[in-house]
């Protein structure tokens, strides 16, 4: 198997007149992996994602996929599938029209029951575009996406409208793509998807990489916390903490487990009831939060 990386961006930018959306980004996605491209709004997310799929230039630095420039369309894009937030499927075309107009725009090969199938769509075959709603079209996005089991899926924001059984199904024919090899890049508002699934996270603001990693290196950045309200008249903490104006206690801490059997010991030996008591360790959303806010 060939050691290249799936998706190479070395000191990549792209400028929109006098404004600089990229700036010398630089990041690989490796084959077999699951990799989450995060951003805050205006990040630059999107015109990395153009530039990698071959729809837009670089101002500079320089892409390759598979080894080649996105632009070379011939060579990448039968390896690549796209999942939009909006396809632009003609509204006229049946389902099965649709996904067999694709198959041969990008060239690959496939049944279009067995890829409609996947999706719990066969019921809808020879159903028009325009009469779908809106879950059935982005089911339908992510069938000719993945039409032909291609190398390479990129799935933008892919469960914005499913129902919590579609996106299940979604999942299970995701984790049974990565079974047979793909590469799979995600975009998504829904952080507790990437926290879930991705290999690893790369979260863009204002045109840079603010941090990359797996999702536990990542939360290592920031402590941990417990939360609680007390009695009145309970004796002093034996941790730091503050008290916010909901009267409740906050302890940040580096060490979650040691310092709760502190805090818990405590309570215990002086008859203390810690209400409302919550305990975990940093999530992604308090790292995408702590970046947004620098």
């Amino acid at each position: 198997m060939s050691s290249t990386p799936v998706i190479d961006v070395d000191r990549l930018s792209v400028t929109y007149g006098g404004f600089q959306a990229v700036k010398q980004l630089s990041f690989q996605v490796e084959r077999g992996e699951f990799y989450a491209l995060l951003g805050t709004n205006g990040a630059g997310k999107t015109s990395t994602l153009e530039i990698i799929g071959g729809h837009r230039a670089a101002t500079s630095g320089t892409v390759r996929v598979f080894g080649h420039r996105p632009s070379d369309r011939r060579a990448v894009r039968p390896r690549m599938g796209i999942m939009l937030q909006e396809s632009g499927f003609s509204p006229d075309l049946t389902v099965k029209e649709s996904v067999r107009l694709i198959g041969k725009l990008t060239r690959r090969t496939d049944r279009v029951e067995r890829v409609l199938d996947i999706v719990d769509l066969m019921h809808k075959a020879d159903t028009k575009v325009s009469q779908l709603s809106g879950g059935e079209k982005r089911r339908l996005d992510f069938a000719t996406a993945v039409y032909g089991a291609p190398e390479l899926i990129f799935l933008d924001e892919p469960t914005t409208g499913l129902d919590i059984q579609s996106r299940d199904g979604l999942w299970d024919a995701v984790d049974k793509l990565r079974e047979d090899g793909s590469t799979i890049v995600l975009t998504t508002h829904y952080l507790e998807e990437a926290q879930q699934r991705a290999d690893r996270i790369g979260i863009m603001h204002k045109g840079v990489f603010q941090r990359e990693g797996t999702v536990s290196e990542l939360t290592r950045t920031l402590p941990g916390a417990v939360r609680f309200a007390l009695p009145a008249g309970a004796p002093e903490l034996p941790l730091r903490a503050t008290r916010g104006s909901d009267g409740m206690f906050l302890v940040e801490t580096f060490s979650l487990q040691k310092d709760l059997s502190t805090l818990l010991h405590w309570a215990e030996s002086h008859a203390v009831q810690l209400r409302e008591l919550q305990a975990g360790p940093t999530r992604l959303d308090d790292v995408f939060r702590a970046i947004a806010s620098e």
